[in-house]
Order: C-alpha cells, then structure tokens, then sequence
C-alpha cells in the first residue's frame, strides 16, 4: 500500500489549487481524477472570469487550467488520470480503480475535491436522444469539437444556462429559446444581455411540456405555469429543435466523504447533502478536508481559493507550518474569497429577491423577464453617459464582485472604487483614446465605445465580438438592440484584433445618429 503525506480525490480548479499550495509546503501530493485530462470544469470554459487579478479575473477558463496544471507539474505533484476512487474508510485508506486493477493508497490527510454533477428534470420524452445537459453539450463543444445539434432550446437561466447557450451559438447552433420555470433570470445579467441581443428570446415562468420524437428529439412543446408550478392552459409553445439542453444546477458529489463517516447535513443553498465543514474544509473527521462544489455549490474563482486554503489547512495539520503562518495565509485569502461572495449574487442572498443595486438604483424588471434591460430603463446606470467625442459606455447594471475594466483603462476613465461589486463609472473629465482595452477586458462584455457626434449624421459603436467568420471593414448589414431585434442598417467600419485582446474581437459599426445608443450587435444580411 503506497503512502502519501496529501491524497486528493479531484483534478479540477480546487484539487488542483489545494495539490499547489500542499506541495509548496514540502508535502507529497498525488491527485486521483477518472477522467482522461485534469483540469475539471475549466478545460470547458472559454469565456472570461469574474473577478479581480487575484481571481485571476479576465482570463478564459482553459487557459487557467493550463496556469494550474503548470504550477502543479512545477511543484512536484503527481497526478493520476483514469483512476476512479471508489473507496474512502477509516484511517484515511484510498481505494482507486485502474482499469481493471483496483489498489489501495493511505494519505496522512485526505482533501475530497470531487466538485458536482449535474441535476435532471424529468418530462415525456426525456430520456430521447437529443436531451442532454448543458455540461455536456459543453464537453462536445469545447473538448471534442462537436456540434451537439443544429437548433437548441436551452432549459435554464443560470449562469450556466446563459454561458453555455452564448457558447452554442459561437459554434454554429441556434438556440430557440431560453427557458425557466422561475419568473427571474437566475444568472448575471450581462450573461443575459450578450444572449439576448444576439436575438434569443426568453420564457419565463415556463417549463418544457414533452420532448418530441421516436428516435430522437425533433421538437418540444413548452408551456407557461402559475404559482404552484401548473401548467396553464392554452400557452404551449412549439419549437423545432433537434436538442434540448438542461440547466437546472448542479448537486455535490459528497458520496465518499459520507462513505467514511462525515458528519452530512442537507442544505438547499449550498446544493444539497453538503459535509459539516469550516469555512476552510475541515469535516468533522481529523485530516479529511472538503474543497470546491462538493462543500457547496459556487463559482470556479471560488473553488480555486477554497482548494487553497485547504491545502494550506492540511499542511498545518500535518506540521509544514506552523499556527502562525497558517493565520497568515489564511488571512489573505479569507479576503480574496469575501470578495467574491459580495453583491447580489453572493451566498447569503440566494432566494432572496434584490430589488435595488447598492447604489439604490432599482433593477431592471426587462433584464430580469426579458434578459435584456429595455431602452427606457439603461439611462439610470451610472456607465451609461453621454460626451463629445468616442466615449465608453458601461452597460453593468447589477453588482457583480469584477473590477478589469478599472485596471484595463490606463487613462483613468473607468472607475469602480475600492468596492468590488461597485457599478462602474465614467469619470468626469477623463478622455478617452479608443484604445478598447476597456471593451476586450470586460467579462461580461457589457461595454462599448460610443461616438455620438459625427459630422455627417452617423454614430459609431464599438462592440465585443467573439463570433466567425469575422465581418470585413465594408460589410453591410443591420445593426440589432438590446432585445436582439433589428433597430437600423449598419456598416463595419473596422474590426481590431490583438493579443492584448485575448480573442474578443473589436467590431466598429455605423450607425444613424439616433441610434447611438441602441444598436448594440452587429447581424450581416
């Protein structure tokens, strides 16, 4: 039976984080994960994280995996893939399955970093062909670069839900329909508007009425439901499709932690049967530690400081370092962490329905039914100015724990203030040199750059833009709203691409005058 100081069930961005910081405390690491490359979730995440730097804020999910992976070949840990842990018993004995081998390992301290799976909704029809989970409609998108259908409905609108329908239509699908069955977009607001201008409807309150097919999907039937969930007569909907995605949330898979006997509660807001753990992963069992989804579902930034402060628990555990050092360590990242749990999105306010930002600003009522704020509310946001000349607009309307457009503008025209969810704003007297870091770096790709005066009738916007084929300076076509319908003609007027762009292309549209501050996607006829 081989020995290690640090065994870790789970490759993805908290094992790998908490394998990091164990190693660098001189301890000997090896990460078990079943499935054929590390990295977890993050090798499906081509779009750009939350945050602030040390979030690792505005870089594309992938290629954090690629820094984690690094850092961890770096520090010396070992990392087994195809090896499927099916055993965690007393004395902290690890059992894996190799193929077909199984062998057993013993950690002086063990960290269960096995993250969530998926949750399913059952309907008539939901075991076709066709009917498959937004993860995995990811897995084929940006692991094995495979279509997963031709026109989608999405059912879901959660973060993951908006994320991966946005993916979808960067690979060529067209999504029908968002679809939930709560009355409010469950996910960031940016993530709806970038949908929803592309011309995605949603439907709220309505939930998938049958899946339709022999074989395999070829459409579905949704319907409105009221207050108790039923479904109200005389609103079916039909949609051809060819796929259904499901984005319903995510369960932990805390399956080994009470095989060996932690102490289990169920707690719907961190996800379900969750261990009884500290804020830094200690279970009630001496040198087993939780970290990431599968202590409770949150955010991949958070995961990553969670699996870090539960490597540097279980080296103090194991006298790498001492009490003092832990503290701390510990200290900066308690701070790293409570930044990311602030806002309206944060934890505590799960359920909760938020009405006003910090600002006292009140939410949009269209972003939250509709996925896009409507063109008589965007004026209120303090993003959203108007000046002489190229000027950005801020279209970030809910608080969000993310900062990069303050640090991308190196003329200061972007503030958000040394509070992190802060709504951004343009700073008076501040100019602009059109250099579009600001719109390249946004996250949520929630900022344009706007010139509102040119002499001869038109505007100009410039807008984020992660679609191919890419449009040629000269292409006509129509400029879409914020509600994804057509407002004006359009015409390119330059497309920038460069690697301080990180592949979010930079495309300048013209546009009549009084659509300055409308048209807001570009769509070639």
């Amino acid at each position: 039976m081989k020995r290690y100081d640090l065994v870790i069930v789970g490759a993805g961005p908290s094992g790998l984080s908490a394998a990091i910081e164990a190693a660098k405390k001189g301890m000997k690491v090896v990460v078990f994960d079943e499935n054929e490359k590390p990295g977890g979730q993050l090798f499906k995440q081509i779009h750009k994280f939350f945050g602030s730097k040390e979030h690792r804020a505005k870089i594309r999910g992938f290629v954090i995996g690629q820094q984690l992976l690094e850092e961890a070949g770096e520090a010396g840990v070992e990392v087994v893939l195809n090896a499927t842990v099916i055993g965690l018993y007393q004395d902290k004995e690890v059992v894996v399955r190799k193929g077909d081998r199984v062998e057993h390992y013993k950690g002086n301290a063990v960290i269960i970093a096995t993250g969530a799976a998926e949750n399913m909704v059952t309907f008539p029809g939901w075991t076709l062909p066709g009917v498959i989970g937004a993860g995995a409609a990811q897995t084929m998108m940006n692991i094995h670069g495979v279509l997963p259908g031709k026109r989608v409905l999405m059912l879901g609108s959660g973060n993951v839900g908006l994320v991966v329908s946005f993916q979808l239509e960067q690979c060529g699908c067209e999504v029908a329909a968002i679809v939930d069955a709560a009355p409010r977009v469950g996910g960031y607001g940016v993530h709806a508007a970038k949908v929803a201008r592309t011309g995605v409807p949603f439907y709220l309150s309505h939930t998938v009425v049958e899946a339709e097919g022999e074989d395999h999907v070829t459409g579905v039937t949704i319907a409105e439901i009221d207050s108790n969930f039923q479904f109200i007569p005389g609103t079916e909907k039909h949609f051809d499709v060819d796929t259904i995605c499901v984005a319903v949330g995510l369960s932990p898979m805390s399956q080994l932690l009470k095989m060996a006997g932690c102490k289990m509660e169920d707690d719907p807001k961190r996800g379900g049967q969750v261990p009884i753990c500290d804020p830094y992963g200690r279970t009630s069992l001496p040198g087993v530690f939780a970290a990431g989804d599968v202590a409770g579902i949150e955010e991949a930034s958070s995961a990553m400081i969670e699996g870090r402060m539960a490597g540097i628990v279980a080296a103090e555990y194991l006298g790498y370092i001492d009490e003092e050092e832990l503290k701390s360590e510990l200290a900066s990242l308690d701070e790293a962490l409570n930044g990311l749990r602030q806002g309206m999105f944060a934890p505590q306010n799960r359920g909760k329905a938020i009405e006003k930002t910090e600002e006292g600003i009140d939410i949009s009522e269209s972003l939250l039914k509709n996925g896009y704020v409507a063109d008589d509310e965007i004026e209120k946001y303090p993003g959203v100015t108007h000046k002489t000349g190229i000027h950005p607009v801020i279209e970030c309307t809910q608080n969000i724990p993310c900062n990069p457009c303050q640090d991308a503008c190196k003329k200061g025209c972007i503030s958000i203030g040394s509070k992190i969810t802060s709504l951004p704003i343009v700073v008076d007297d501040s100019e602009c040199i059109n250099c579009g870091m600001c719109v390249a770096s946004c996250s949520g790709q929630a900022i344009f750059l706007v010139d509102e005066s040119c002499q001869d009738g038109t505007a100009t916007v410039t807008l984020p833009y992660e679609f191919l084929p890419l449009p040629e300076a000269g292409t006509k076509g129509k400029g879409l709203g914020r509600d994804g319908k057509v407002v004006c003609d359009a015409e390119v007027v330059s497309v920038k691409s460069m690697k301080a762009f990180d592949k979010t292309n930079l495309l300048t549209i013209r546009v009549p005058r009084e659509y300055a501050m409308k048209a807001r996607f570009f769509k070639v006829v």
